[in-house]
């Protein structure tokens, strides 16, 4: 878990991997135990629209208590664990191929521009975590005006008589 944190936050700082060690310390408390699995890496899309980002994970079989959903220094981060199936499902013969993963999990998704962090959304619906974070309007590409004031030389304003 520690090789996971290193290679997601290389360039992020430590408090930062912090905050996801404690998510994943929260998450195993949950549950009871660590698993000795490893870990996964879900896939996720990033979409950019006028007015939001929106962020989808495919997290099948991860029920929302599992999940961990934070925003800090403009990352978004999307920690969890996805529980292998019961042993006791398929007891009536052996396993040729696992292909799906499952253990804990992060995902880091580094924001670009003003987001209101505040007024972000996120639900898991069929397996699919969506995240909606709303841009900032006053940084959406509107051209501000900003008045400009001469002064003298000496840098006071102009008499006006």
């Amino acid at each position: 878990m520690r090789e996971l944190h290193r290679l997601l936050l290389a360039s992020e700082s430590h408090e930062l991997a912090d905050e996801i060690a404690r998510l994943f310390d929260d998450i195993s408390r949950s549950v009871g135990h660590r698993l000795a699995a490893g870990e996964t890496m879900p896939p996720l899309d990033v979409l950019e629209t006028d007015s939001t980002v929106e962020i989808d994970v495919d997290l099948p079989g991860v029920p929302a208590d599992q999940l961990r959903v934070l925003i800090k220094n403009g990352v978004v981060i999307v920690a969890g664990e996805k529980l292998p199936q019961d042993a006791g499902e398929r007891a009536d013969g052996s396993f040729h191929l696992v292909e799906r993963g499952f253990g804990h999990f992060a995902r880091a998704v580094r924001l670009t521009g003003a987001f209101d962090s505040g007024r972000a959304r996120a639900t898991l619906q069929g397996g699919e975590l969506r995240i909606v974070i709303p841009k900032i309007a006053e940084r959406r590409g509107q051209e501000i005006a900003v008045p400009i004031s001469q002064s003298d030389d000496d840098g006071h304003p102009p008499d006006r008589a």
